[in-house]
């Protein structure tokens, strides 16, 4: 099965430099050190590439030709899998997409802190093992051969494989479980498959695709800075971009140092050096503070905010938070206007009225790149910020309790099996959120639906096994594993949750989610599911 990539090149282009940037000296180093074993690689591996650009010839010649959302070209893949050979010799497992994720290649090169999965940290590092390859499983897509992919695995086969391994008592007194044919939607296995239970950050994967269904995968949130008229008022209006940062260093995320300097340079054009600064929240209504209360793990929830209301330079991870957004991103614009010469008063919140001109805007990275820095660092502070713009994109009231039910709705528009299912919250911090492996692994399904390629970040932005995020320091060991497993962690109070996709041996993608509750030792249960994974992905079962 195909799953076409989204954006053109263009809209990759940010991403491929930052990460040029990030891995250049780690590559210089390593080239260094493997160019002999390069050099005997490229040798060997010259006439396998040789038949493979000759079996698959006319394979690729009868492809119908891609449309501008294909970034996936069968051509580009031909050539890319020799040069992949190398560059993954060299440097590590690299997604085959560049992994465009949220902190992925400045994170990698500075060696900081990974992703977090409430309250547990997890470092982003290049020290990971090669992933296992995939090789199959493309040529197949493409139009290879369908003899070198088997079929699907029986049911009784994985039960063989799973079941005990998901009856290891560290999986607490409850669990559930599904393996699904994503080219088919056909379960292979379960097991209370349609029993709802607490499903911890594997919400987010529904926040996902409800945000993405609901807005498109290129919608951008804009900050403003509006003037409003006949007055020296100026008010800074969030449009709810959780990702807008004041760093001096934005890489590629809106700048609240650009907003103020643009908006510098109009007031100044317009004579003006004062002004009475405001700001305005109120795309977002219902309390901010979450139903757990203050936590480290999220901000209070704000349509303006700048890195997420941190006080440390981190990007991810828990760490202590303002307890005003809006206000503390306020005031950073203030100190940046004063860099200018435009003084202003200490802000206030307000109100834009319909009438204020607009002086300047800055725009978040596409929802795609939004979605994909979400799951990877089950970034809670992005997930509660869709919930609410899924609200506002659906015409409801957009607090907590309008983002779940949005959420709801648009999972149910889509077809999904929600029955059983609870949100309360976009993030999975809720202990009364519910969801079904069967839902679970529904929302994987269908975000490789060639139907709804606007969802494909859903499954670009997973975790991968000992390389990213929430599983950079799990399947780490010498499984195969590792670069092979790509999924959402969820970690809660006496929940451990797994939800993802897996390549088996047979070279079937396959979809899974394993939930278990009343767990007592997080790193035990999170054992448990790693070896059910792992076993998943060398299980040769067809």
């Amino acid at each position: 099965m195909v799953v076409p990539e989204l954006r053109p090149w263009r809209a990759a282009r940010p991403h491929v430099a930052r990460v040029a940037r990030a891995a250049r000296p780690r590559l210089v180093r390593a080239a260094q050190s493997v160019k002999p074993r390069v050099t005997r690689v490229a040798q060997a591996v010259s006439p396998q590439v040789t038949r493979l650009t000759q079996a698959v010839s006319p394979q690729l010649a009868r492809l119908p030709r891609p449309d501008r959302t294909w970034r996936f070209p069968a051509v580009a893949t031909t050539a890319g899998m020799a040069l992949a050979a190398v560059v993954v010799t060299a440097a590590g497992p690299w997604d085959s997409s560049g992994q465009r994720t949220a902190e992925r290649d400045h994170a990698v090169a500075q060696e900081r802190s990974g992703g977090v999965d409430h309250g547990r940290n997890s470092d982003t590092s290049a020290k990971a093992p090669r992933p296992a390859p995939s090789a199959a499983s493309v040529l197949v897509g493409l139009g290879g051969s369908a003899s070198t992919v088997k079929s699907a695995p029986t049911g009784t086969a994985l039960a063989d494989v799973l079941s005990p391994l998901l009856g290891n008592s560290a999986l607490g007194t409850r669990h559930t479980a599904a393996v699904v044919d994503v080219s088919t939607g056909k379960r292979l296995y379960g097991v209370g498959a349609d029993d709802a239970l607490t499903p911890a950050s594997t919400t987010k994967i529904a926040t996902a695709v409800a945000a993405l269904s609901a807005m498109g995968a290129d919608h951008r949130f804009t900050t403003r800075a509006a003037l409003e008229p006949d007055t020296k008022e100026v008010v800074l209006v969030g449009g709810g971009d959780p990702t807008l940062t004041a760093h001096q260093d934005a890489e590629d995320w809106a700048s609240l140092r650009t907003l103020a300097d643009r908006t510098a340079a109009t007031l100044k054009k317009r004579g003006v050096r004062e002004v009475t600064l405001s700001y305005d929240t109120t795309l977002y209504a219902g309390a901010e503070l979450h139903p757990i209360g203050v936590n480290e793990n999220l901000a209070p929830v704000s349509a303006l905010m700048a890195d997420e209301g941190r006080t440390d330079d981190s990007s991810s991870g828990p760490v202590l938070r303002v307890t005003d957004p809006a206000a503390d991103a306020a005031k950073k614009f203030a100190s940046f206007l004063q860099e200018h010469g435009i003084k202003s008063t200490s802000p206030g919140p307000s109100k834009a009225t319909g009438r204020a001109d607009t002086l300047a805007t800055v725009s978040s990275p596409p929802l795609s790149d939004l979605v994909e820095r979400m799951l990877t660092n089950s970034d809670n502070d992005i997930a509660e910020a869709l919930a609410r713009q899924t609200a506002v994109a659906t015409g409801r009231r957009a607090d907590f309790d309008g983002g779940a039910v949005a959420i709801a709705a648009q999972l149910k528009k889509l077809q999904l099996p929600v029955g059983g299912a609870a949100f309360n919250d976009g993030s999975g911090l809720n202990r009364d959120d519910r969801l079904t492996a069967d839902l679970l692994t529904a929302l994987l399904v269908k975000a490789g639906d060639p139907a709804h390629p606007e969802l494909r970040p859903v499954l670009t932005g997973l975790p991968v096994a000992a390389f990213t995020g929430t599983l950079t320091t799990r399947y780490t060991d010498a499984t195969g594993a590792a670069g092979v497993v790509r999924a959402k962690t969820g970690t809660l109070t006496g929940v451990n949750t797994l939800a993802g996709t897996v390549v088996d041996k047979d070279g079937q993608l396959l979809a899974f989610a394993f939930l278990a509750s009343d767990t007592t030792n997080a790193l035990e249960a999170q054992a448990a599911l790693d070896r059910t994974a792992t076993a998943l992905a060398g299980c040769g079962c067809s």
